[in-house]
């Protein structure tokens, strides 16, 4: 009998969905760029009705950091949006 402890695939196994997720995005300082991410995540959830955001501007100025947190109901949302958010030139990580 083995006993050695289960892991799930991922982190995103632990999640039941529809869960209320947080996501942090850094990018470059752009006049559009809440815009950009608050529209990239919506394409990918649609159903989420209310999108929370937070901005705080880097002290030099420089970059912004977003705190959003809304509803996802998928794990291959939580995979499309991180897919689009690397492909977004303006962002410069996400978490």
């Amino acid at each position: 009998m083995d006993k050695s402890p289960t892991t799930p695939q991922s982190a995103l196994d632990l999640i039941d969905f529809p869960e209320r997720y947080p996501l942090k995005v850094f990018g470059h300082q752009h006049e559009n760029f809440e815009s950009i991410v608050v529209e990239l995540v919506r394409a990918r959830c649609p159903q989420a009705e209310h999108i929370e955001v937070s901005r705080r501007n880097s002290s030099k100025g420089k970059y912004i950091a977003l705190t959003l947190h809304f509803t996802v109901y998928s794990r291959q949302q939580i995979i499309d949006i991180y897919r689009d958010l690397y492909e977004c030139e303006h962002v410069v990580m996400s978490l």
